[in-house]
């Protein structure tokens, strides 16, 4: 038996079904919630981008999760494995997820250095509630040429040490610490966000939408943050299914992790809105939004010091789950595909990210005026990413799944071959996952690209 045959025979798995469903949570619950969700909401509009979100999420999220699962699961192979067991003729489709997974963790990694340097600030205490204050706080940080890296290379490597580690005894462990923490500190911010003056307008910028804000643009951004949010088309869904047990429920945990991603990202939403119309922020501020506006909050909080470096320690540690989630893929990939181990992959790999994420945080300060269609490298790879790679892969994924490996045969895996009664079955696979979910990534894709 070769060393390959030898690794797939003994591949990992997770230990349990709430192991599952929250490293999978853990993937899909992070910055994308708590930081890039409400910065997207501020810059299109408050409701009129939360409508449009959810409907997604509805529409195209859920189906999509769940076609990736039952793939994973079928091939207990990672992303270009999987593709290529079913066919070997379209394994390069793979390969996207595993580049914009590759891209979305070369940024992701710095703002998770920026969470942890506001983790240490927090424990100081903030002591700034104008406005001003705290958003030079946060520009005189990241256009700093130094200290950013310092705490990017800090965030890469307990990334790096957890994935060394394994499935059980890394991904599994810590996911099932971090996750209800997070759920229990985050409800006491949004409790304490709506008794703040004010907060009322921040409420119904939220949620009464606002019909001429309604854009492609806008879709766009939307379909692109379901993709980012949950993890979808950059094969981390798809590597975790290939660690899910045979008999687990797939419509189950394919609608909890879902439900879970979006209410963080609903109740972040109104952790921040209120609080930002209650300070005088600008709801459009862009990527800085929750790092200028929540220690305004923390400092006026009774207790704010304590609150805030529990905050920013949990999302620190959300950061780090779907760090985790961004990584395994590339992993899983070399272990399969070339007969790496996973000590090696690990180092090496996470090295490369890292040493492009510098480019990507010098991009903030020194490296500024360096720009690639009018973009920094920062959010050129937050665009090209998740505008781009994303929604195409998982368009094309959604198609490979229901056409050429077949809807009698995903129905098979999504049902533990005939064993769950999956009522809504035979539409999910032959009318959501064969044609709505892919025509409406495909028309919100061009329209928001203007190519109509």
């Amino acid at each position: 038996m070769s060393q390959k045959q030898e690794m797939l025979k003994e591949r990992e798995g997770f230990a349990s079904r709430i192991g599952f469903i929250f490293a999978a949570a853990g993937s899909a619950i992070g910055l994308g919630n708590i930081w890039r969700f409400p910065w997207l909401v501020g810059a299109y509009g408050g409701a009129a981008f939360l409508a449009m979100y959810l409907i997604i999420v509805a529409l195209v999220g859920i189906t999509m999760f769940m076609g990736e699962v039952a793939l994973g699961r079928y091939a207990q192979r990672s992303n270009v494995g999987a593709f290529k067991k079913v066919n070997k003729s379209f394994s390069w489709l793979g390969s996207i997820g595993l580049i914009a997974g590759f891209m979305i963790l070369s940024f992701y990694s710095v703002v998770g250095g920026w969470v942890i340097y506001y983790c240490f600030r927090a424990v100081i205490g903030f002591n700034m509630t104008d406005p001003t204050l705290t958003e030079q706080l946060f520009v005189g940080f990241i256009s700093n040429p130094l200290s950013p890296l310092f705490f990017h290379a800090l965030f890469m490597a307990l990334t790096i040490w957890i994935c060394y580690n394994g499935v059980k005894d890394g991904i599994e462990k810590y996911s099932n610490i971090m996750m209800p923490a997070l759920f229990v500190i985050i409800l006491i911010l949004a409790v304490r966000s709506l008794m703040l003056p004010n907060a009322i307008e921040g409420i119904k910028f939220y949620l009464v939408p606002d019909i001429s804000k309604f854009s492609a643009e806008a879709a766009l951004a939307a379909l692109g943050q379901v993709f980012f949010s949950l993890s979808l088309g950059m094969g981390s869904i798809l590597t975790y299914g290939s660690y899910l047990s045979k008999k687990e429920n797939i419509p189950n945990v394919s609608l909890i992790v879902p439900l879970m991603d979006t209410t963080i990202a609903f109740i972040a939403g109104i952790v921040i809105f209120p609080a930002v119309f209650s300070y005088g922020f600008e709801p459009s501020s862009g990527a800085g939004l929750t790092f200028v506006t929540l220690p305004a909050v923390f400092s006026e909080m009774p207790l704010g010091q304590l609150f805030g470096a529990a905050f920013f320690f949990l999302l620190f540690l959300a950061a780090l789950t779907s760090a985790i989630s961004l990584l395994e893929p590339l992993i899983a990939y070399m272990i399969e595909e070339h007969g790496w181990s996973r000590e090696k992959a690990a180092l090496i790999i996470g090295g490369i990210i890292f040493i492009v994420g510098c480019f990507a945080s010098l991009s903030m300060g020194p490296l500024s005026g360096f720009k690639i269609g009018g973009l920094v490298f920062f959010d050129q790879l937050d665009w090209v990413s998740n505008n781009l790679l994303l929604p195409i892969g998982g368009m094309l994924t959604a198609l490979f799944i229901s056409w050429i490996w077949g809807t009698k045969n995903v129905l098979n895996e999504v049902t533990n071959e005939g064993i769950l009664d999956f009522g809504l079955g035979k539409f999910w696979a032959n009318v959501m996952l064969k044609f709505i979910a892919p025509a409406l990534v495909f028309i919100v894709f061009l329209t928001g690209l203007n190519i109509f």
